[in-house]
Parts: structure tokens; sequence; C-alpha cells
């Protein structure tokens, strides 16, 4: 019977033209239909296939259509009125899809990074390449009134140790909001999606619903494991986390949801997801997930263009079709002071103070106002050890991160060669311009600086060192947008370990020896240290002898 309805619902949709959904927006701490004030609670379901299994490449669900109207009707028999997807590619055409769900009433709320190109815990930066990636993906979906908001970050700090990647992450939310209001687009939310790790969830929550609101983030995710098989609102770990988010003071839905250490999953925690002890807080949810891949958590699995329901399905289906919340209205609502910012602990080091927006034009006069630049016989892929080697025997403030204390260098959003050229010069100048402090045998070369008027006031404002205040074209927020200073466990079987089957997504040492680096001309550095004079007083120098 579902067949034989699928079958026509496709045919149905396969000539009509998609009316715009109404859009979404935000009233305190909950999501409305902007047409008519009703209260949005997400029914969802994770929808991205990972052919390869592997995080090097992926497939954009939204660019598949044949795809879409596969499984566009069995989300729908499950009540389904918004989709996750984690990836896609900016370069496709997504029509099709796109209008298959505005017609079936399903939203969608993207990722914007993909698996190459995201913000790295382990190394954070918040760089051109990464504002230009999400960017991109806002031009290309900000005409479907369907698309209900953005991520700009998935579980990128993930316990104690890497709570500063959150700097980078909230930079990004500020950015991509400031991008979308200075290209007048549509009030797109912008926020980000956490994993449940109960040692930062309080303060990382409070870091990212915190600030001014050109920065913080529009709404919050959590990926919620900790419901296995039967259990309660109080045994479950539901209740007291209801109790940490009560008043962070913008929408807060599970951005995963449906632990799998006892399958098949019954769902129990559905009612309760959608029952009066959570709407209040909570905003719904998006079960993880829809393909069934080697991780076990699908709801359907997928043969060529045949579509079999599990039990996971069948048991999702019966309890959403159960729930009967009570919707508040917008007229009702009111908004909801800000969550104060987390305090510097043992547990949370990220500084609110972020880092700046990457801008082109800044990072340009790094290389035009120069007058030494790297040759142009180094390969682009060994500018970041030569980098490395500079900064061994130099002050890289300019370049440099740092989010706990939250100093972050002018130019350290820049590509690497705008940062190779700046540290070169800067060394250069720092020892009067000698001809040895401008070669690293061969690497770098001696040039005219073509710096315009507007160049030279920025270059003036970074100061020698990078690390002063720098304002570029693109709008921002504030000190944020400037630069200064120097430079599940037991019972979230669902953590980011075991579901990575799918696509939720260098300094050199100086010493006497001399230095090879891959493509880099060998030097070696005299550990005696020399004086040279610069602007009529003494500094301490480095002497570097070339072979």
């Amino acid at each position: 019977m579902l067949l034989k309805s699928i079958l026509g619902w496709t045919a149905l949709v396969a000539s009509a033209v998609a009316a715009d959904l109404p859009e979404i927006e935000i009233i305190g701490n909950k999501f409305f239909f902007k047409n008519n004030g009703t209260q949005f609670l997400m029914r969802g379901i994770a929808y991205q296939q990972n052919p390869t299994n592997t995080t090097a490449s992926f497939h954009d669900p939204l660019a598949d259509t044949e795809a879409c109207k596969r499984d566009i009707p069995y989300m729908q028999a499950v009540n389904t009125n918004i989709i996750r997807v984690y990836a896609l590619n900016a370069s496709l055409d997504h029509t099709e899809c796109m209008n298959l769900l505005t017609d079936a009433g399903i939203y969608v709320i993207a990722d914007l990074s993909q698996p190459d190109q995201s913000i790295n815990r382990d190394s954070p930066e918040w760089n051109l390449d990464l504002y230009k990636r999400y960017t991109d993906v806002v031009d290309k979906f900000l005409n479907y009134s369907n698309i209900l908001g953005f991520f700009a970050g998935n579980e990128v700090t993930n316990n104690v140790t890497n709570t500063d990647a959150s700097a980078f992450v909230k930079a990004a939310v500020r950015d991509t909001k400031a991008y979308i209001k200075a290209k007048g687009y549509r009030q797109i939310p912008v926020g980000y999606s956490a994993n449940d790790d109960t040692d930062i969830r309080d303060s990382l929550a409070d870091y990212f619903a915190c600030g001014d609101e050109d920065e913080r983030a529009d709404f919050f995710g959590i990926n919620m494991y900790e419901w296995c098989g039967s259990s309660t609102y109080t045994s479950s770990g539901y209740s007291d986390i209801s109790k940490q988010y009560q008043n962070l003071g913008i929408p807060i839905f599970f951005s995963e949801y449906g632990c799998n250490r006892v399958t098949p999953r019954q769902f129990q925690e559905v009612g309760t997801l959608y029952g009066s002890d959570m709407t209040n807080e909570w905003s719904g949810g998006i079960v993880y997930m829809y393909f069934q891949e080697d991780n076990n958590y699908g709801l359907v699995s997928i043969k060529g263009n045949s579509v079999s329901t599990l039990a996971d399905y069948n048991n999702y289906k019966s309890q959403i079709q159960k729930i009967s919340p009570s919707l508040a209205a917008a007229s009702a609502a009111s908004t909801v002071s800000a969550t104060s910012c987390p305090t510097s602990t043992s547990n949370w080091l990220a500084s609110t103070n972020l880092p700046p927006t990457p801008d082109q034009d800044v990072c340009d006069c790094a290389t035009s106002g120069a007058q030494c630049v790297v040759s142009d016989d180094v390969d682009s892929e060994d500018y970041g050890d030569l980098i490395g080697v500079v900064c061994g025997i130099f002050d890289c403030s300019g370049i440099s991160t740092n989010a706990t204390a939250g100093k972050y260098g002018a130019f350290s959003p820049c590509d690497s060669k705008n940062k190779l050229n700046f540290v070169l010069n800067a060394y250069y100048e720092a020892n009067s311009q000698h001809s040895d402090a401008c070669d690293f045998s061969g690497s770098a070369t001696r040039t005219s600086a073509n710096a315009s008027g507007s160049c030279s006031a920025l270059l003036k404002s970074a100061g020698a060192s990078g690390t002063g205040v720098v304002s570029g074209n693109r709008s921002g927020s504030g000190n944020s947008r400037a630069s200064s200073g120097s430079g599940s466990g037991s019972s979230r079987s669902g953590s980011s370990a075991s579901r990575s089957g799918s696509l939720r997504s260098g300094s050199a040492s100086s010493s006497n020896a001399a230095v090879s680096v891959k493509g880099v001309k060998p030097f070696s550095m005299d550990s005696v240290a020399k004086t040279i004079l610069i602007g009529g007083g003494f500094a301490i120098g480095i002497t570097l002898t070339f072979l």
C-alpha cells in the first residue's frame, strides 16, 4: 500500500511547480512559522549517504534528483518536516530536490562545511578558504524558502582539551551572519551543533548563546544519545540537560538523536521530547539517520533504487505518529535575555574575543606592501615549511592565533603565501633591510612595495609586528572583528567516534645545524647573536650563514 501511494506521489510532483514554504523565524527561544505565528517543532531525519564510507569524499544528497524522488515519500510517511544534510556541493544544481522537498512540506538545515573544508579542532583556523566555502553555500541556497538555517560547525569542540576551537567556530557564525546581512538576504539563522560531553556542555552552550546579537549563534543543537533502550525523562538525563539549558535564550533542539546500544531502537524518547516536560525549552529533534551504513543507525536500507524499511523505521513511525504536542503562539512569545558568557575555568578556555574576519584585501596588502617576498621558484606546498623556519628565529605574532588569550595576528586568516610574505618582510624590516635578511639561500627575494593608499593605511594599523587592529572592507562586529595582541561515553554510544562511518564532518626548531626544508634552499643559523642597529637603538638579531 505504501509503495502504491509513493508511486502516485512521485508522478504528481514530477511536474509540479513548487510553491514557497512559509519562512521560519525565531522569537525568543522558539521557532515559529512567519505567516501565521504557529510554533515550529522539528520532526527531522539526518539525510546524507556516504557511499565510500570515508570522509575523503561525499555525495551531495540534494543534487541527486532520483534519490530525492525515491526517499522523500518515506520521510513524509513518518511526518518529517525537516532534514539535516552535512555537506553540500555549491557548484551543483539543487533545484529539483529543493522543490520536491518544498512540495512535501520539508525544510532543510544544512552544515556549511564539508569533509576537507571545516574547522579542525586540533589546529583551528577561520581563514579565507573557509569563509569562501561557507558564503558559497549561503549564496547557493538563499533563495529557497525551505532553508531553515545553517550550522557553522559540528562537534568541533568535543572535550576539555580543545575548547579554544570554539572561538573560531563562533567567528564563523558571526561572519556568516554579517555576510547574509550585508548582502541584503532574508534573515537565515546560523547556529552550531555540539556533542554531548557532560564536562563542557553547559559552558559550550553558554559560549555560543552569549554576547551581542551579531556574534552569538541564532540556535544551538546538541547531538544527544543519552536515552538508550527503555528509559525515562529523569533516568535518561534529559531532565538534567533541560534544567541546564532552560535559560539559554535561543532555540535548542536535538541536532541528532537515537542511541543504538539497544537494537532495534524503540524510540521511546520521542514521546518525551514532544511532551510537556520538554517542549517549553526544546524545539524537537532530528533522528540519526535515514541510510543504513556500517554504524547501524539506518532507518532504511538502499539497494539501487529499492528502499527497504527496517525495524527502526517502523518503530520510529509508530512513536512519531502518536505525538500531540502543545504549540506556543508567536503572539504570546517574548524575547529572552542573552545568557552570560562562561568564565575561564579548567574546563573552558575559549576567549570571548574572537578571531578577525577573513578579508582578501587585508591579506593582499601583506604582499603588495612587502619589500621582501618568497621567491617564485619555491613550491607553494613548501610555504608552510618556510614559515616554520622564519618563525623559528623571529616573532610571528602577526600571523599567529591564541584563542585562549583572545589574541590574533592581523594576518592570521590569510593564505600561506600572504602569511609567508608578511613574516619574511617583517624579519627583513626588523634587520634594517640588510640584504642577507631577505635571502634564505634564495628562497626569498627583494622587491618594490606596491601598496595603495588604503593598503598603506591597513599596514600602518597592523603595525610592524602585525598585531595591531585592522579593518578591511567586510562588515563585522566591533572589537571581535578586529585583531590585536600577540600572537555516548558508556551511555552515549552515538558519539562521533561510533558514527565515524558517516559524513557528519609546523614550526621548525633553531639550532646550529643546517636547516633543510623540502623545496627550500638549506641554510645554517649561527647561535651567536649579533647586535644590529635599528632606528637609532640596538636590538639583538640572528646571524644567518648561507650555504
